[in-house]
């Protein structure tokens, strides 16, 4: 009996894992599993480039667009939301592509994590997020980097929500996070393909897109957020773009200042996301989209599906 196969695309932000995944999955009768940590949000668009509309309707999608931007969303919630829609899709004789994203979610999937059932604590968060702001984030950072290295290492220091959660972790099961959690392999076989660029090239593939993003209306997305009442202290808008534009706002930062400040902090979370997957490992198919098209891409796919 065949092994079910499942295809996972992944790579630093803007290089064009959505594109290529929307592709594929034209082509090989795919439906797109999203593993982005943002896009799983409402009202929040253009900051995180959420696949359209149009192309939702192309290709079906899913863990895109389903929660407020103020609710409490886990890891482990995620895991079993993507396994259960990987499942199905299965059931639907199709072939799901893992899209992201976020490098631990991927690897949630993939590596078949077993996540600790550690339930979020309101009273620790609302005390540690009470003392924590634009100024004292790496502070933050340095707690955990003291309690758990080995979750500092794998987490983004400004990545707030996923910082919290370990220190939560480790509180509440007297535990560091990284210790926690055994890993099941997955019923499925996967394909990795990576996309990466020279550094140059991708910074500026990364800088136009931001500065796309600001003439479509990325000011006036953050400016409905905050008018629908979602606070710009929450988790969910202290991703990279959100943060900075909610300073436009306030008056803290120009607008040069505050594009420049985004296009300088997605470089420096390119460089963290080459931490989760290594352009030497075997188990990733790497391809640079300088030099290499989808059809190259498209080959190996092939070449994959026939495999028993």
């Amino acid at each position: 009996m065949k092994l079910k196969q499942l295809i996972a695309i992944v790579g630093p932000t803007g290089i064009g894992k959505s594109r290529l995944a929307l592709h594929l999955a034209g082509l090989f009768n795919g439906e797109i599993v999203s593993a982005d940590s943002r896009q799983i949000y409402h009202y929040m668009d253009i900051g995180t480039a959420k696949p359209t509309p149009q192309e939702r309707s192309q290709i079906p999608h899913h863990l895109v667009d389903f929660i407020n931007p103020d609710e409490e969303f886990s890891l482990a919630q995620y895991q079993e939301l993507a396994n259960q829609a990987i499942e199905n899709i299965f059931q639907r004789r199709r072939l799901p592509f893992l899209v992201g994203g976020s490098g631990l979610y991927v690897k949630a999937i993939l590596e078949g994590w077993q996540i600790p059932r550690v339930s979020p604590d309101k009273d620790f968060r609302y005390n540690i997020e009470k003392r924590t702001n634009e100024n004292n984030i790496d502070g933050l950072y340095q707690e955990l980097v003291r309690v758990d290295p080995d979750a500092a290492a794998k987490i983004d220091r400004r990545n707030v929500r996923r910082v919290i959660r370990a220190l939560e972790v480790h509180t509440n099961a007297r535990k560091p996070f990284s210790e926690l959690g055994q890993k099941q392999p997955p019923s499925f076989d996967s394909l990795i393909i990576g996309l990466t660029a020279d550094r140059p090239f991708l910074y500026r593939m990364v800088d136009r897109r931001v500065d796309e993003m600001m003439e479509h209306g990325f000011v006036g997305e953050v400016e409905k957020l905050i008018k629908l009442g979602y606070s710009l202290t929450l988790p969910a808008m202290s991703g990279i773009g959100y943060r900075q534009v909610g300073q436009l706002i306030k008056g803290e930062l120009t607008r040069e200042a505050a594009v420049q400040k985004i296009k300088t902090e997605t470089h420096r979370f390119i460089r963290h996301q080459y931490a989760w997957f290594h352009l030497d490992d075997k188990n990733i198919h790497w391809f640079d989209i300088e030099r290499q098209g989808d059809s190259e891409i498209e080959k190996t796919l092939a070449e994959y599906l026939k495999t028993e």
